[in-house]
């Protein structure tokens, strides 16, 4: 991984990750690393919760959970976007063991220096997307696809 990128205040909201050089599509930026946690741990947990609208804790398959307010990197503050300039990418482990699985972040278009870095969060929730829940989730990326949350659109 490259130090093409540097952690900073945004304007889209409190931290944010931006581009300090030249980025190429396709570019491999940095692992989102934290405490590998069972789903059953992090919902009897506090580093996040539904009605908070706020986690650094990342999905990465049916049993396991990176949760970067343990030993996390600068990948935690990049910000969700409805028209990011990069992806999140899952990585599956070769073996069996799950808790191995990684994630990284690549750059879907070439981005320029002083641009911040985006991705689509993808949070699927259960319950309904109550008014409520939408305006704790709410979205502040600016673009012009923007849908006013992170939620996604039900299935």
């Amino acid at each position: 991984m490259s130090r093409k990128i540097a952690a900073r205040k945004s304007p889209i909201h409190g931290n944010g990750v931006f581009a300090v050089a030249p980025i190429r599509k396709g570019k491999r930026l940095i692992e989102y690393k934290g405490k590998r946690r069972t789903h059953e741990d992090v919902d009897a947990g506090d580093s996040g919760d539904v009605d908070s609208g706020h986690t650094f804790l990342f999905t990465i398959n049916d049993e396991y959970v990176i949760d970067a307010n343990h030993g996390g990197n600068d990948a935690r503050w990049i910000n969700h976007s409805c028209a990011p300039n990069c992806e999140a990418v899952i990585e599956e482990h070769d073996g069996k063991n799950r808790r191995k699985d990684r994630v990284f972040i690549e750059a879907i278009r070439d981005i320029a220096p002083g641009e911040e870095l985006t991705y689509n969060y993808g949070i699927t929730l259960a319950e309904r997307h109550t008014p409520r829940l939408k305006k704790i989730w709410a979205c502040l990326c600016g673009s012009p696809e923007c849908t006013g949350t992170m939620l996604q659109p039900k299935r």
